[in-house]
């Protein structure tokens, strides 16, 4: 199913939204600004009004600095400190206003603790709260400042550290908030896809293992009756050279399927299932090892389970051509409703050093059950021979 592309307007959009929300938050911090210097004194204080030109000048500087953060951070954080502690001190900005600048100074120390590291945000935050402290408590403690003695509001200039404290305290905390949670979900998706391509090598590991052990198996068993009988029975060593023949085309031709998919654009081919298990076992009765093949029930199991019950099968009867030797062998397939249970069992010894000790074969084959929370067992019975058992449960994975 093709994907509809979105309308050019919406990519537009999406590229240009964070500069257009800077450009209305540069705005109305603008104006606020603007507002806030254009505040005459407080009657109770006296004092000069500065011309208007002066009280918009102040605001667009505001403004600028934090259409400046996202791009230029601690260019921003040095504008927003000198404007504001220049309007402060100077009175441009009363002291009663000083939540015009603290806004401006807000949203730009947010982009610096988002953009930087926590050390050197941090280091932005005390100079911000030392900056705009000292001029907050010296316009407090001025003749024209609401703190001053004659106004009998000795406590304002604390008040007033304190909120600033409380407001760029606040802001940082978000910015930083922000940038550890984009940091904890960046390493969460480096984790998952680290994870992915684990599992893409460990399948392609279990499917180039099965392929080839089963393949270079067969191979090398009919490769060596080939060469005991090549001089008594010529004929015999002929058969055996077009099991070789045979085995070792089906290996490649299995073997470019599951390279296939490394490849950017892969061949899709079908892959082996339950219909291809006769195909399987007629290889293996031409190894020599007498093999009883029944399928119980009716169904279609998915495709990862048809391929998971072929590989069992393919690796339980390599291990029988391998370490069995002489032995007959009978596979079983049961299909239920809810599950596929998988028998292979061989009457055939095994060497003191077994296969579900040291081979890959078995790790893979739990690996492919433990996918679908399965169950799975493989060892010697009672009987003396060696007994392998898969339950799949269907429409589960782990």
């Amino acid at each position: 199913m093709t994907a509809v592309a979105p309308p050019p307007w919406m990519r537009w959009l999406s590229r240009a939204g964070p500069f257009l929300a800077d450009v209305l938050l540069a705005a109305a911090v603008a104006a606020l600004g603007w507002y806030a210097a254009m505040e005459a004194p407080a009657p109770t204080v006296g004092g000069l009004h500065e011309p208007p030109w002066q009280s918009a000048l102040t605001g667009l500087a505001l403004g600028a600095s934090v259409i400046l953060r996202r791009y230029r951070p601690w260019i921003a954080t040095a504008v927003v400190l000198v404007v504001a502690a220049f309007a402060l001190a100077t009175g441009i900005i009363p002291d009663y206003a000083v939540a015009a600048p603290l806004v401006a100074v807000g949203a730009v120390l947010y982009s610096v603790a988002v953009a930087e590291s926590t050390r050197r945000s941090a280091a932005a935050l005390a100079c911000c709260l030392g900056v705009i402290t000292v001029a907050v408590l010296s316009v407090a403690q001025s003749p024209f400042g609401l703190g001053s003695p004659s106004t009998g509001g000795e406590s304002y200039g604390v008040l007033g550290g304190v909120f600033v404290a409380l407001v760029l305290g606040a802001a940082w905390a978000i910015g930083w908030a922000v940038r550890e949670r984009r940091a904890w979900a960046r390493r969460a998706a480096e984790r998952v896809t680290e994870q992915a391509v684990q599992d893409e090598r460990l399948r392609i590991a279990r499917e180039v293992h099965d392929i080839a052990a089963h393949g270079m198996g067969l191979i090398a068993v009919q490769a060596a009756v080939a060469n005991h009988v090549a001089e008594q029975h010529p004929q015999q060593a002929q058969e055996s050279l077009r099991v070789i023949e045979s085995t070792s085309r089906a290996a490649l031709v299995e073997l470019r399927r599951v390279l296939g998919t490394l490849r950017p654009e892969p061949d899709l081919e079908p892959v082996p299932g339950l219909a291809d298990l006769p195909a399987l076992v007629e290889r293996t009765r031409s190894a020599g090892v007498p093999v009883e093949f029944a399928v119980h029930g009716t169904g279609t199991p998915p495709e990862g389970v048809g391929l998971s019950v072929f590989r069992i099968v393919q690796e339980s009867l390599t291990n029988v051509v391998k370490h069995a030797g002489p032995a007959r062998c009978r596979v079983d397939v049961a299909l239920a409703p809810n599950e596929v249970r998988v028998e292979v069992h061989d009457d055939g010894g095994r060497p003191a050093r077994s296969p579900a000790r040291c081979g890959q074969g078995l790790v893979g084959m739990r690996e492919r059950v433990a996918l679908y929370q399965g169950q799975f067992r493989a060892g010697p019975d009672d009987a003396g021979g060696w007994t392998v058992r898969a339950t799949l449960p269907l429409g589960r994975t782990g």
